[in-house]
C-alpha cells in the first residue's frame, strides 16, 4: 500500500531490453527478454487532465499521456487507477508514464472515486461503486479517437489491486493485466494474517490516506508543499474544493477496521464484508471468465504478497506468469537477509518494467515477440539464484519434520520424553519498524537486525549445526501445542538461521490467533498449503484456560539456502509490539508449549534436494 513513488527510470525511456550478461542466467529466468524488441522511443505529448463521467454522474479525474504522434488507427492504452493522487499540482508526466508513452502506448492514470481530484466518497477499499467505475473508464477510453480499443491494466500495490478488479469487469477491451505486489486476500495476507490485527498498517495507512482525501498538502523533494492536481478545466480549483468538501465526513478507515475480528464481519459503516470488496480472491470465477493473461510480482519479504500471487497461480486457469523476488515493496531494494541493507534490486527496476513491456507488447499490441508464459520465476535467498518452476508447491520438495525438544533443542528425531516450556509473554518484543509489514507503508527496505538479543526473551528451539547446505522452498508448517492462562492468545513462529558466529538471521514467520485455530473442512476460496483456517465467526472458539490445545498453521512462503555449519531455529513469541495489536488486549499472559509424547510440537520444512 506504499505511497512511495515509483523509482526513477532515467535512461529507461529510450531503452530497450539490455544485452545478456556475460554469464547468462538459467533458461527461463531471464528478464526483459523479447525476441522482437519493443518499438520506440516515441516523443511524448504534454499531460492533459480531465474528468471522465461515470454511469451515476460522479466525475473521475484522470491524466492522459499520449505519444506525440498517434497513428490513424490509434494506440493501445495502459490504464492505472490509484487512491494516492494521480499527480500533485504542477507535476509533469512521471518517468514511468513517459516510459509507456514512449513505447507507443496511451496512458490513462486516474484517481479512484472519492480520492484525489475525483468526486464521490471512498469509505473503504474497492467499494462496488469504485470497481464498477473501471468499466466506465474503459468505455470512455475505447470511444476516444486516439484509442485503438485495446487496454492493458497495470499497477503496483493499491493500483495492483485495482488492476486485478479491472479483470473482474470482463470488459472486451481489456487484454492483459500486470499486478505488482497486490493483496490477493487482504484479510489473510495483510490486515489480519493468522487472524491477528495488523494495527500498524491499519492505523498508519488509514490516517495517511484520510489526509490525502482532505487534500492536505504534501512536501516534495524540493521542499514545497503541494496538493493534488486539479483537472485542466478547473482553473480556480473550485471543482476540486467541491470534491473534497463532499467527503470530509467520511470516517477514517481504521475506525471501522478495528471492529473486525472475523473475516465475515461487516462493519456498520461499510456495505459488506472483506470478502465482498477487499479481496479479488472472492471473485476468482469472474476473473477466470475474462481469460486475460496476468503477470504477477511479489516478494518473499513483503507482507503476504508472495502468498497471494501463489494462491492466484494455483486457483486461476488464466495464462499466468509469477515472479517472486527478495525485494522491498514495489521491487525497489534487495532484501536477501544475507546481504547488506539498501542494495539495488535484482533484477533492477528498469529490467522489471521492461519485462512488463514485453508482456504487454505480446498481449495488448499483439506482437509475436516470443515472450514466455506459464512460468514461476523465483529467487532463492542465501544462494542468490533465480530459478523457474511450472507449478507450486514444487514437486521435488520433500517434507522434513523437526521436533521441539528439551533444553531448547530442535531435532529430526522425535523426543523420547514429554515435557513443556513455560513462557511469560513479553509484549514488548518487536521485529522492528523496518520489517515485512512496514515496507508497504512507506518504510522502504526490509531490515531485520541480528535477532540474538530479541530471542533471549522468547522460547527458542535450535538444531545442531547442519552437515551440508539446505534449501527450503515452500511453506513451512508449524504445529504448536499450548496451554494458556487466558481465553485467547496470538502465537508467532519465526524461522531463523543461526550462524557459526552466533548471529541470528530472520528468514520468515507465521502467526495464528488461537481464537481462529479451528481447521476447516470446508472448501477454501483458493488452494492452500497446510491447514485451512476460515477465520469465519462460525469457526471461532475461545481457549479453555489451562487446556492443552493444538495450533497448526503455515508460515509465509519462502525460498532460502542455509549454509553448512549453520543451525536452524524456531523462535516462539506471543506478540510483536510495533506491528500487531496485543492479544489479549491487556493484562499478562502465560503460555506453556508442550512437546514430546502425544503433544509433538514441530515444524515441517519443504526441503529441496541438492541440484
Amino acid at each position: 500500500m506504499s505511497r512511495r513513488l515509483i523509482p526513477s527510470l532515467l535512461g529507461l525511456v529510450i531503452g530497450c531490453a539490455p544485452a545478456a550478461p556475460p554469464s547468462a542466467p538459467p533458461a527461463g529466468t531471464e528478464f526483459a527478454s523479447c525476441g522482437v524488441q519493443p518499438r520506440g522511443p516515441f516523443g511524448v505529448a504534454p499531460v492533459r487532465s480531465l474528468y471522465v463521467p461515470t454511469r451515476d454522474g460522479v466525475r473521475l479525474a484522470v491524466d492522459l499521456i499520449l505519444p506525440d504522434s498517434v497513428p490513424p488507427d490509434g494506440v493501445p492504452t495502459i490504464m492505472v487507477m490509484t487512491r494516492y493522487w494521480r499527480a500533485v499540482e504542477g507535476q509533469p508526466a512521471t518517468d514511468l508514464q513517459r516510459f509507456w508513452a514512449s513505447h507507443g502506448y496511451g496512458v490513462v492514470w486516474g484517481d479512484v472515486r472519492g480520492t484525489g481530484a475525483s468526486f464521490g466518497v471512498w469509505p473503504h477499499h474497492r467499494t462496488r461503486d469504485e470497481t464498477l467505475d473501471f468499466s466506465d473508464v474503459m468505455d470512455w477510453i475505447v470511444a476516444q479517437g486516439w484509442s485503438n480499443g485495446r487496454i492493458g491494466a497495470w499497477g503496483s500495490s493499491y493500483t495492483a489491486n485495482t488492476a486485478d478488479w479491472m479483470a473482474e469487469r470482463n470488459h472486451p477491451a481489456l487484454k492483459a493485466v500486470v499486478s505488482r505486489f497486490p493483496d490477493y486476500d487482504p484479510y489473510a495476507d495483510l490486515y489480519f494474517p493468522g487472524g491477528v490485527p495488523n494495527a500498524y498498517m491499519g492505523k498508519n495507512w488509514g490516517a495517511s490516506v484520510k489526509q490525502m482525501d482532505l487534500n492536505t498538502p504534501r512536501t516534495g523533494e524540493d521542499g514545497v508543499a503541494r496538493g493534488v492536481r486539479p483537472v485542466d478545466e478547473d482553473t480556480d480549483s473550485a471543482l476540486l474544493r467541491a470534491a473534497v468538501d463532499g467527503r470530509r465526513a467520511v470516517p477514517d478507515m481504521y475506525q471501522s477496521m478495528r471492529t473486525i475480528v472475523y473475516k465475515d464481519d461487516a462493519p456498520a459503516a461499510w456495505n459488506g464484508t472483506s470478502m465482498d470488496w477487499w479481496g479479488i480472491h472472492s471473485h476468482a470465477a469472474d476473473v477466470e471468465r475474462s481469460g486475460v493473461p496476468i503477470q504477477s510480482w511479489a516478494s518473499w519479504t513483503d507482507a503476504g504478497t508472495a502468498n497471494g500471487v501463489l494462491h492466484r497461480l494455483m486457483r486461476l486457469a488464466n495464462p499466468q506468469n509469477v515472479v517472486i523476488g527478495a525485494w522491498s515493496h514495489g521491487g525497489v531494494t534487495d532484501t536477501d537477509p544475507f546481504q547488506p541493507a539498501e542494495v539495488e534490486s535484482d533484477p533492477s527496476s528498469p529490467s522489471q518494467f521492461l519485462d512488463d513491456l514485453c508482456f504487454f507488447d505480446r498481449f495488448v499490441k499483439g506482437v509475436e515477440n516470443g515472450f514466455a508464459m506459464g512460468r514461476l520465476r523465483y529467487f532463492t535467498m542465501g544462494e542468490r539464484r533465480w530459478k523457474t518452476a511450472a507449478t507450486w508447491p514444487l514437486p521435488e520438495a520433500r517434507e522434513t519434520t523437526w521436533y521441539f525438544g528439551a533444553d531448547g533443542s530442535l531435532a529430526s528425531e522425535e523426543p523420547r520424553e514429554a515435557g513443556a516450556d513455560r513462557y511469560a509473554v513479553d509484549f514488548t518484543h518487536t521485529t522492528g519498524t523496518r520489517n515485512r509489514w512496514a515496507t508497504n507503508n512507506g518504510a522502504g527496505d526490509v531490515i531485520y537486525p541480528d535477532r540474538a538479543d530479541a530471542d533471549r526473551a522468547l522460547l527458542t528451539y535450535t538444531s545442531a549445526p547442519l552437515t551440508e547446505p539446505m534449501e527450503i522452498t515452500g511453506q513451512p508448517v508449524v504445529t504448536v501445542w499450548i496451554s494458556a492462562d487466558r481465553d485467547d492468545a496470538a502465537v508467532f513462529a519465526y524461522l531463523e538461521d543461526v550462524a557459526p558466529d552466533g548471529r541470528v538471521t530472520y528468514l520468515g514467520e507465521g502467526q495464528l490467533r488461537a481464537l481462529h485455530r479451528a481447521v476447516s473442512n470446508a472448501a477454501p476460496p483458493y488452494p492452500v498449503v497446510g491447514p485451512y483456517h476460515s477465520f469465519f465467526r462460525a469457526d471461532g472458539a475461545p481457549l479453555a484456560p489451562g487446556t492443552e490445545t493444538e495450533l497448526a498453521f503455515a508460515l509465509h512462503p519462502l525460498s532460502v539456502r542455509i549454509g553448512a555449519g549453520h543451525r536452524l531455529r524456531v523462535a516462539v513469541a506471543g506478540g510483536d509490539q510495533d506491528t500487531f495489536a496485543r492479544v489479549p488486549s491487556e493484562g499478562p499472559l502465560e503460555i506453556m508449549v508442550h512437546r514430546g509424547g502425544e503433544r509433538r510440537s514441530r515444524i515441517v520444512l519443504p526441503v529441496v534436494p541438492a541440484r
